[in-house]
């Protein structure tokens, strides 16, 4: 078993000098270098690239807060295989503050903090989880006597970079469902002078997390970004359209009821409350648990947890949606029960209309379309993403 402080990383060791002398291997660490590549999206033929800029990095120092929040994103996050190199690289950064991981508590870890972003002033990776309420001049949310509006503030204006991870973190989740009693919002509506990362999810895939800060540590800037904020490399695609039940949707096969025979053919969930159609997530790609499954794959209909107010958009959960992304895809499943050949027709077109409007809302508001991203090392950072716009088809 691999425990994260068992072995010391200085800073002047390299990255790769420190794994070599923990006993990873040359080949396990360009296997995972080349799976990093297929996450991204770019081509496998810049392994060597990534695996060059990895083994040179320094010991990178990350923050990482959390405030109004349940600490399952921090669960999703450190749950991985025992172990992986992805452990080691989210393990092997310098994570100078993290409440509940630190051995420090009090004063010693309020000053941990402060002194890490002295230290690393316009360098650190900046990582949050949880909303931040604002009524009341944000008296819900308190640690060390300061509000979690104060503490965001501060820790944001010397970050080099900052990423929200979770749906409370990305717009305030539960907190932010109505009537939203504490005023809770999600961090890019705090931080507006630099790009917000957000990690979609309740919780989100770990994995992502770990794509986006590698991606970061490899080319010096964010990935690309969708209209939320959420890195297209995992949130450009929905789940409809990579759904392995997605052949039993256009022929018409769909559960009724969670005991039936349908669910006992994983048939498609949309009648019994999926909300695939309308939710952009990379699911049933990353999957959950070492890659072993995911709630569709377990026989739960998605509830669109990566979309922006889902608690208020997306209920009843076991409801079918009154109408996926403004197409009446629910018309089209009722005329599937009836003549599959038909409807079949019918959902592919539904769904290519939908995916199509995306990507023009997309190209409207001038945001990149989700192709491979430019890894020449010149481009510019993404500008900030609104924080307003939905990404729901």
């Amino acid at each position: 078993m691999y425990f994260p402080s068992t072995h010391a990383w200085s800073r002047q060791e390299t990255l790769g000098e420190h794994m070599e002398r923990r006993g990873v291997s040359r080949r396990d660490f360009l296997q995972f270098c080349g799976e990093i590549c297929v996450m991204l999206g770019i081509s496998q033929a810049l392994t060597p690239r990534v695996a060059e800029a990895l083994q040179n990095v320094r010991r990178p120092s990350v923050i990482w807060l959390q405030l109004q929040e349940c600490t399952g994103c921090v669960e999703s996050v450190l749950r991985t295989a025992d172990p992986t190199i992805g452990d080691l690289v989210l393990d092997l950064v310098s994570l100078d503050y993290q409440h509940t991981l630190m051995a420090a508590a009090g004063d010693a870890a309020e000053a941990a903090l402060h002194a890490s972003m002295e230290e690393n002033h316009g360098g650190y990776i900046l990582l949050v989880t949880g909303s931040v309420p604002l009524e009341e001049n944000g008296i819900y949310l308190t640690i060390g006597g300061r509000t979690g509006l104060e503490i965001i503030r501060e820790a944001a204006e010397g970050a080099a970079a900052v990423i929200a991870i979770g749906a409370c973190a990305h717009f305030g989740s539960v907190q932010s469902a109505r009537p939203n009693p504490t005023g809770a919002v999600g961090i890019s509506e705090i931080v507006t002078d630099k790009p917000v990362v957000n990690i979609a999810g309740c919780p989100p895939i770990g994995d992502v997390v770990t794509a986006t800060v590698v991606h970061y540590l490899t080319f010096g800037r964010l990935p690309e970004l969708d209209g939320d904020g959420r890195p297209l490399f995992a949130y450009g695609a929905r789940i409809h359209d990579q759904c392995p039940r997605r052949a039993h949707f256009d022929a018409g096969q769909y559960v009724e009821e969670f005991d039936d025979e349908g669910a006992r053919k994983a048939w498609c969930l949309y009648q019994v409350g999926c909300k695939g159609p309308a939710t952009f997530s990379p699911c049933p790609i990353f999957q959950w648990n070492d890659h072993t499954d995911w709630p569709i794959g377990a026989g739960h209909p998605c509830i669109g947890c990566t979309e922006r107010h889902f608690w208020d958009t997306m209920t009843p959960f076991y409801k079918r949606l009154p109408d996926v992304a403004g197409f009446g895809v629910e018309r089209n499943a009722d005329l599937f029960g009836a003549a599959a050949a038909i409807g079949a027709v019918a959902g592919v077109a539904a769904h290519a209309a939908a995916t199509g409007v995306h990507r023009a809302r997309q190209k409207k508001a001038g945001i990149p379309l989700p192709v491979v991203p430019d890894v020449g090392g010149g481009a510019p950072a993404p500008s900030k993403p609104s924080g307003e716009e939905e990404s729901n088809g």
